[in-house]
């Protein structure tokens, strides 16, 4: 005998499941906090944001975003959107509990291999975008190339390309 059809959850618990699994991603890492950094979301594409925030500037007499705030928004834009990708089954399937996630159980993150910054352009004080595309992703190892735009998007001012060590799916 055929299983009844379950009823599909109303699209504002999905929605809400999704902002509350980003927002643990987010506000689980430090650094991106002290950054400032966000994350736009629709549907499945992220977008990071950075902010402009004076303390953001490593040359005042440019001034220009420091290189190193610069690698850091490209990395971090990468593994979220790596981890979101990794996650999406389960977000939309309503495996990850987001209670687990808001009081801090955190899935474990993709791990840096490699990443290598290209500078393009100086990093104006203004708010700086970026989005990550994943070349491949499997059960161990992902490359992902990102690029970065202030106000411009075909205006690039930094992009990078890193490999990652994925974590180890729970069974």
């Amino acid at each position: 005998m055929r299983q009844p059809r379950r009823k599909p959850e109303p699209v504002q618990v999905i929605k809400q499941r999704r902002d509350a699994t980003l927002r643990a991603l987010v506000e689980g890492v430090p650094y991106i906090q002290y950054l400032g950094m966000q994350f736009e979301r629709k549907g499945d594409e992220l977008t990071g944001v950075l902010p402009f925030d004076q303390k953001l500037i490593g040359n005042p007499m440019l001034p220009a975003i420091h290189g190193g705030v610069t690698a850091a928004f490209l990395e971090v834009t990468a593994i979220i959107t790596l981890s979101w990708t990794y996650l999406w089954e389960d977000v939309e399937s309503g495996a990850i509990d987001t209670a687990t996630l808001e009081a801090g159980g955190l899935p474990r993150l993709p791990k840096t291999i490699d990443i290598s910054t290209d500078y393009l352009r100086s990093g104006l004080p203004r708010d700086a975008y970026a989005r990550a595309r994943i070349n491949r992703s499997g059960r161990r190892y992902a490359s992902v190339h990102v690029e970065a735009w202030q106000d411009n998007r075909n205006r690039l001012f930094a992009q990078a390309t890193g490999h990652f060590l994925m974590p180890q799916r729970r069974e």
